[in-house]
């Protein structure tokens, strides 16, 4: 079972842009899926981006167009690039290998979008 550690959160003015990176402890390479999920406080875990081993990519409808997912599995990696952030986009964001049979969560990073 691999150890998360995600980085990058902090504080951005609306429609800036912010890159978390994830950074495993173990290979990744054999990981079906890689995904970054974000939680505002009283809310439900939100799926944000998904990576697959076969190169597939899928977005929340939200993040569209703004987020880009990618996997390094030579550097056992998975970073979120975001772009044009809004307050919406305020939450704290995790990390998630879908690995069996214990999937894996990083503590999250908070990223705040405030004028």
């Amino acid at each position: 079972q691999v150890h998360l550690v995600e980085s990058g959160g902090g504080l951005v003015q609306p429609g800036g842009s912010l890159n978390l990176s994830c950074a495993a402890s173990g290979n990744i390479r054999n990981i079906y899926l890689m995904a970054w999920y974000r939680q505002t406080p009283g809310k439900k875990r939100e799926l944000v981006a998904t990576s697959t081993t076969s190169g597939n990519k899928n977005y929340a409808d939200s993040v569209k167009g703004r987020f880009t997912i990618s996997r390094d599995n030579v550097k056992n990696s998975v970073d979120l690039q975001m772009h044009n952030l809004t307050p919406e986009d305020t939450a704290v964001y995790f990390c998630h290998a879908d690995q069996s049979p214990f999937p894996s969560w990083g503590q999250g990073t908070q990223v705040t979008v405030s004028a």
